[in-house]
């Protein structure tokens, strides 16, 4: 055959190029050994993952995030992912999410990839954007429908308590009467004003709340509640208060967070859009899975499973720590749920546990540990012969849970679930030797855990003080943080601190409940109201409360500017020259006056975020509230209608401000940050003080309202959520079980455990916070309710009994027992 010169190279160069891929692929695979190879042994599982369900059971100070960073880069080198095909990443907040995706992002960069082939949402967010674009499956249109959060004092639902009444006014009167009644007019007019403004709304809302996040529709609850006989029929209440609700909602163009979940799953019901969406997810990661509620799960199982193959496993990863669920008395969160999915994946030998931490030192790190085992220890012993034969019972109950959503008829499987305990029995172990993270379980300060027993809360602050100022002046590089249980204790603190710390340059940054609901729409709705009626003395000294917190106008006594405001707004000639300080308060309040008359009503949202100097997310959130009202309005829009709808916003609903995308304001050096053990969570810090421990703060006891004692020992609202919940564990594992529904006293026995088993999470949270040193203590005295705490000495203080698990620290560890003046 001839020599063709053409041929040759075309061989040449198909060589060369099958060389270079050949030499690209090594290149990327000992990268990616290289990546694997720097995680912990637990993380390690994570990134060696190639298919199907894996749970990973991870301890406080693991990496979970860092190491999911990681396995979700392998595995978009190892399988080639692209926009097409998408590796999708869901957690619960926006700023953890925007946070994962950084650390995608610069895993990908380091190993040379493009950025693609991922997407990290929020749970909600990935639910709107499936519902958002099949308006017509999903039932859910953005243009007309208005997002809403509400707590037991919206209108909503007042509205519904008021039409169930309406239209049950037997089961109504049954609730009257309570457990006795001699038909005395007054006391019939004050139940009357109970139950309508705060028994069955408070019914209402925790209901709806629980039966729709565990997928049950008013009509399911009210077959689940067939299965009960108390006196009040309690969860056919409930199912009606749902009934009304969900039909008041349709009439207004009204969703919720659960709506746009249920949205979703309208939208995949359809077979043809099901495989669509399957096709282009690869797999699901999801983080904090402990919060995960059966809605939830059932959506990313949906979007996990292979739509070419129904038998095989789902695609899906979940991430979490069941002992720092801390959300399930007040959420639907349950840590039960992720619980028996890690049951289930270690049945098939998918379990791992990621249980070295290198953020606390080995003191702390053996105070946790031994909260976990005493605290559960505890919980088995406390009626040795009933928990003796529940042991033999039900140690490995076999419970049916159905895997396959397609065929839920054939494909089952057994799962041995131990007895429900408050934590799952995983201990902290400190890294290796060699752990790539600086400065892993640093060296202790002080004793590392500290334990003291002040005479009383002024003694507390006092021994704070003295050793935050010791720590952060002798190293400005470090931070500390004061956890409290109760947002009062903190503002308590913040009063009694912060100008001593600040001669020292020690900032002090008290977290209040605005970074949870944002106190934006109020602040915005008194300016607004103070706008509208410049002439009233209270509008006035609420608006300038406002300017002088936000640092605008210089502290002074209001009252005397309030008084008169004709004369302050509008001095004449004959009037003294004002102060200053008093002239620039004037000044801003004239600007506000004049924006009404400059500026159409709806800009005026905008506007005040501008004057009040809001900055990065607080205007976003402003904008947020801005385009809320005025969808409320639309039709109707007004001054007078935009107040009036802002004021019910801000009264009666949850309203979220946009999140900053990190928590670096929480955890500046050389700062004592004061914050709720709840709002902790995911931060640390090289010294954290736990002081107020006591027992009726910490776990607490369930307490029922003098007012609504006419019903019983127990409130609606937590007996009918442990019911619900009774029914929804027993469906979860078994579709087609009806379980025994517990009378009203079982259950609020039930709900004080769930109750007391959260609050020791709660603190084991607390805990697991700290870096350097952990500092705890319980006061002889402290006041009888924070509440109601004036926060001056004059104020009466009682004899605490300190919490039980500080009791038992003092016992394990006498070491760290710190007596005070020595």
């Amino acid at each position: 055959m001839p020599f063709d010169s053409n041929d040759s190279a075309t061989n040449r160069i198909t060589t060369v190029s099958s060389w270079t891929e050949t030499s690209v692929r090594t290149d990327l695979e000992e990268k990616l050994e290289q990546l694997r190879k720097s995680l912990r042994p637990g993380q390690r599982d994570l990134a060696d993952w190639k298919g199907g369900q894996m749970a990973i059971s991870a301890v406080p100070g693991a990496g979970k995030s860092h190491s999911l960073s990681v396995a979700a880069a392998i595995a978009i080198a190892r399988y080639q992912l692209h926009a097409r095909k998408q590796l999708v990443i869901v957690t619960y907040t926006r700023s953890a999410a925007a946070s994962i995706k950084d650390k995608i992002k610069q895993q990908l960069k380091e190993l040379q990839l493009p950025q693609t082939g991922f997407s990290v949402q929020t749970l909600h967010g990935l639910a709107l954007n499936i519902a958002n674009r099949y308006p017509e499956l999903s039932g859910l249109n953005l243009d007309s429908a208005t997002l809403i959060t509400p707590n037991s004092t919206h209108r909503i639902v007042r509205a519904c308590v008021e039409q169930w009444i309406n239209t049950a006014p037997r089961r109504y009167q049954i609730l009257l009467e309570g457990m006795q009644f001699d038909g005395e007019e007054a006391e019939k007019l004050r139940r009357h004003s109970v139950l309508r403004t705060e028994v069955l709304p408070n019914l209402a809302h925790t209901v709806i709340r629980e039966a729709k996040s565990s997928g049950l529709s008013p009509e399911a609850l009210a077959e689940i509640s067939q299965q009960t006989n108390d006196d009040y029929q309690i969860l056919a209440i409930a199912a009606g208060l749902y009934q009304q609700y969900e039909r008041l909602m349709r009439s207004r163009d009204l969703i919720d967070y659960d709506d746009m979940i249920l949205a979703a799953l309208r939208v995949l019901e359809n077979e043809s859009i099901r495989q669509i969406w399957q096709n282009q997810v690869f797999a699901v990661f999801e983080d904090e899975a402990q919060d995960s509620s059966p809605l939830q799960e059932k959506l990313i199982s949906i979007l996990a499973a292979d739509p070419s193959n129904l038998n095989a496993p789902m695609n899906l990863v979940r991430v979490g720590d069941p002992n720092q669920a801390i959300n399930s008395t007040f959420t639907p969160a349950d840590p039960l749920y992720f619980n028996w999915f890690c049951t289930t994946c270690q049945i098939q030998g998918n379990l791992a546990t990621m249980d070295r931490a290198g953020r606390s030192n080995q003191r702390i790190i053996d105070a946790a540990n031994f909260i976990l085992e005493w605290v559960n220890n505890t919980w088995r012993s406390k009626d040795k012969q009933s928990q003796q034969q529940e042991l033999q019972n039900s140690e490995y109950v076999l419970h049916r849970r159905y895997i396959n959503q397609k065929n839920l008829e054939s494909k089952n499987t057994y799962v041995a679930q131990k007895i429900e305990l408050p934590f799952r029995e995983q201990k902290i172990y400190p890294v290796d030797a060699g752990d790539p993270q600086k400065l892993a379980n640093p060296k202790a300060k002080g004793l590392g855990l500290e334990i003291y027993t002040p005479e009383d809360t002024y003694e507390t602050v006092a021994l704070i003080q003295k050793r935050v100022i010791k720590l952060l002046t002798e190293d400005s590089q470090r931070n500390a943080a004061i956890l409290v249980r109760e947002n009062r204790q903190g503002r308590f603190l913040a009063e009694q601190l912060t100008d001593s710390l600040r001669q020292h340059n020690i900032k002090v940054y008290e977290v209040g409940e605005s970074d949870r609901f944002s106190q934006i729409p109020e602040e915005i709705l008194k300016l607004l109201q103070f706008i509208d009626r410049p002439h009233s003395p209270d509008n006035l000294k609420a608006a300038l409360e406002i300017l002088e917190r936000r640092d605008l106008i210089a502290a002074q006594d209001l009252n005397a500017l309030a008084t008169y405001p004709e004369q302050f707004l509008y001095p004449s000639p004959l009037d003294l020259p004002q102060k200053p300080q008093v002239a620039q308060a004037r000044r801003y309040c004239c600007n506000l006056l004049r924006a009404r008359l400059e500026l159409p009503h709806y800009q005026l949202i905008p506007f005040l975020g501008m004057t009040l100097k809001y900055t990065g997310s607080e205007l976003a959130t402003v904008q947020k509230l801005s385009e809320r009202v005025h969808q409320q309005i639309v039709g109707n829009s007004s001054l007078k209608t935009a107040i009036a709808a802002l004021n019910e916003i801000a009264s009666s609903e949850c309203f979220e401000a946009v999140e900053e995308e990190t928590d670096d304001r929480y955890t500046s050096q050389g700062q004592l940050t004061i914050i709720t053990m709840h709002k902790a969570k995911g931060l640390d810090w090289d010294y954290v003080f736990i002081p107020f421990l006591h027992e009726d703060v910490l776990p607490g006891k369930p307490w029922v309202p003098t007012s609504s004692k006419f019903l019983g020992d127990f409130t609606l609202a937590e007996v009918a959520r442990a019911q619900i919940r009774t029914a929804v564990h027993a469906q979860y594992l078994d579709p087609d079980s009806l379980p025994p529904i517990p009378q009203p006293l079982e259950a609020w026995e039930e709900a004080g455990k769930l109750k007391k088993a959260e609050e020791f999470r709660l603190l084991y949270v607390a805990m697991t916070r700290a870096k350097r040193l952990l500092w705890m203590s319980a006061e002889t005295k402290a006041p009888f309710r924070w509440n109601t705490f004036r926060g001056d000495r004059v104020s009466n203080l009682q004899d605490k009994t300190p919490c039980p698990i500080l009791s038992a620290l003092m016992r394990q560890f006498p070491e760290s027992v710190v007596k005070i003046g020595f």
